[in-house]
């Protein structure tokens, strides 16, 4: 049925409000975390109700660098992609991932994060997450970043892992655009980077 729409073109580019609100919708997980899952900590998310998730990531497009990327197809947004400076993400910053690795990348060198990938469910597996993680890259050098860090998803290790697990991408896509892995000191999650 979505055969000739998926085969359409990708382009991509700077994410802007209208497109993120009407891709995440009003229904599934996108539209209950609001891409705040990251900037929380623990006890923050769990007494932020979903409508206020919402207006915390709005308010992310109001001055300096959108918070992510989208990609369309036919003038439609089917993917979003987050891209922030990792001190956006305290949870990020406090995640074990982080600590059995030893702090990811130091502190005061320009680290920005791709902490989660959105696909509308008919744009699957196309080449939807590979054009984004292209635009995250360089939306991220383009304001400053030295490096990009990526949490990504090792299926081979997680084999039961379904896409509501893959939300960080997984370690074949960052690895085709170009990240090396840093760690893998937590198993089936790999910290990769791309430096400038």
């Amino acid at each position: 049925m979505v055969l000739n729409f998926v085969s359409a073109a990708i382009t991509t580019g700077p994410a802007t409000w209208p497109d993120v609100e009407k891709l995440f919708g009003v229904r599934g997980e996108p539209s209950r975390c609001w891409c705040r899952w990251f900037a929380l900590t623990g006890q923050d998310w769990k007494a932020t109700p979903p409508k206020t998730r919402k207006e915390q990531l709005k308010d992310k497009f109001d001055g300096g660098p959108e918070p992510g990327v989208l990609a369309f197809r036919g003038g439609e947004a089917v993917g979003w992609c987050a891209v922030e400076p990792r001190q956006s993400y305290p949870r990020i910053e406090q995640s074990q991932v982080l600590k059995a690795e030893g702090g990811g990348a130091p502190e005061g060198t320009g680290v920005w994060s791709v902490s989660c990938f959105v696909v509308s469910p008919g744009h699957r597996r196309s080449g939807v997450a590979a054009a984004l993680l292209d635009a995250a890259v360089g939306h991220a050098f383009a304001h400053g970043a030295e490096i990009v860090e990526g949490y990504p998803v090792d299926p081979s290790l997680r084999p039961k892992a379904g896409s509501a697990d893959l939300y960080q991408g997984t370690v074949k896509l960052f690895g085709a655009a170009g990240f090396f892995t840093l760690s893998t000191a937590v198993p089936g999650r790999a910290v990769m980077h791309l430096r400038r």
